[in-house]
């Protein structure tokens, strides 16, 4: 893609520039005039790229509520920095250190009429634009890449995910996640996981197009970064989407979470996401009392491969997995002494308790390990509280 002519990041640069050397002069003149350092520069260009944030509440609250175009000349700005070259921008802002404030002044005039001039698109031209090139069976893979990055930024606020739907791009990023280049498929998974997160139109949509088989299947793929990101898209999906849910079961997706959360080579960040899954797919079981539940709730060896992860030298994991158990024994059809006696959850949170224990003694985990035993507490409670209702029922 790379459409817009270098020469409007640029101009976008010194108009920022100008516009902060302004503010500056305007509260300190007595210091003087001083610049962005070249951290400042490399943040900023760092700012304009795409992020990884993909569960739950982190992912929810980092998407901006965008109504479609270039909301603000920051957001121009952004928009145009992440798609310029960055040595070419540090060049640029080194020139516009030896401008005089008149001669800025004047670049600000002329940028103000280049861009009056131009009216840049908006966010669905700039998809469609995007798409476009997508559907071009002759575009070179370094420009499939770039169209496919575009669109990764793109999509993020809701309203550009529904437009992209509506302009028939769902189906385009569907068709690559079948793509010979891992890339390429790693992320067109992401962008449908971006744009399915909390977005029910969306999430209908790419179930309809059949795309959670296909990813399902990249699950399984020996990229980590591809399976990663495949369940990620999976994830978006099915939360709080009863629907969805129901065919990710269809789908046999209880034997895929089993097979990750039990194999103890598989790649960490997967297994976390998969028992973070598991986690928020039992609260939404416990919100949604009147839907039936997932008959994986209630197998003996799925819920013991949960259990396990409270062995895991990984704390986040641990954690995860006690969130996850604190879920799953509050559904009204868990059965404790099946966690006592199948799974033995008394023996893992009491060799928790002393893992934790130790841990404390250390400055650097001391705090994490607190935290992490105050919630083992809580699931040791609710446990206890069940499984005292079950012996006291009368025979």
């Amino acid at each position: 893609m790379g459409r817009i002519p270098a020469l409007i990041s640029s101009f976008l640069l010194l108009l920022i520039m100008a516009t902060t050397w302004a503010e500056r002069e305007n509260k300190s003149s007595s210091a003087g005039l001083f610049w962005s350092t070249a951290k400042e520069e490399r943040d900023l260009v760092h700012k304009a790229g795409p992020s990884d944030v993909d569960d739950s509440a982190t992912a929810a609250a980092a998407a901006e509520d965008i109504d479609g175009g270039f909301s603000s000349l920051e957001g121009m700005l952004q928009w145009a920095i992440g798609h310029s070259d960055a040595a070419k921008l540090k060049e640029t802002a080194q020139d516009v250190h030896r401008l005089s404030p008149s001669e800025l002044k004047q670049r600000q005039m002329e940028i103000k009429e280049l861009i009056e001039k131009l009216k840049m698109p908006s966010d669905a031209q700039l998809m469609q634009i995007a798409l476009d090139d997508l559907n071009n069976s002759s575009l070179s893979l370094e420009d499939r890449h770039r169209a496919l990055q575009e669109l990764l930024i793109l999509v993020e606020p809701i309203d550009n995910a529904n437009d992209m739907s509506k302009l028939g791009g769902l189906l385009v990023i569907i068709r690559e996640l079948n793509h010979a280049d891992p890339d390429i498929r790693k992320i067109s998974a992401w962008i449908l996981g971006k744009a399915s997160q909390n977005n029910p139109f969306v999430q209908k949509q790419v179930l309809e197009l059949g795309a959670l088989a296909i990813l399902m299947k990249m699950v399984k793929s020996s990229s980590a970064d591809e399976a990663t990101k495949a369940f990620y898209a999976i994830s978006s999906l099915i939360r709080n989407n009863i629907a969805g849910q129901q065919l990710f079961y269809e789908e046999r997706g209880d034997k895929m979470l089993q097979d990750i959360l039990s194999n103890t080579s598989m790649d960490i960040r997967l297994q976390r996401k998969a028992v973070y899954l598991v986690g928020d797919l039992a609260e939404s079981q416990l919100e949604n009392i009147d839907e039936a539940e997932m008959p994986f709730f209630s197998d003996h060896s799925f819920l013991k491969s949960v259990v396990n992860l409270t062995a895991s030298t990984d704390l986040d994991l641990q954690e995860k997995g006690l969130v996850a158990i604190k879920n799953l024994l509050q559904l009204r059809t868990t059965e404790p002494l099946v966690f006592r006696d199948l799974c033995g959850l008394s023996d893992a949170l009491e060799k928790m308790r002393q893992r934790l224990q130790d841990l404390m003694l250390d400055e650097y985990h001391k705090d994490y390990a607190m935290d992490v035993e105050g919630l083992r507490k809580e699931v040791e409670l609710i446990f206890q509280e069940k499984l005292g209702k079950e012996v006291r029922v009368p025979t």
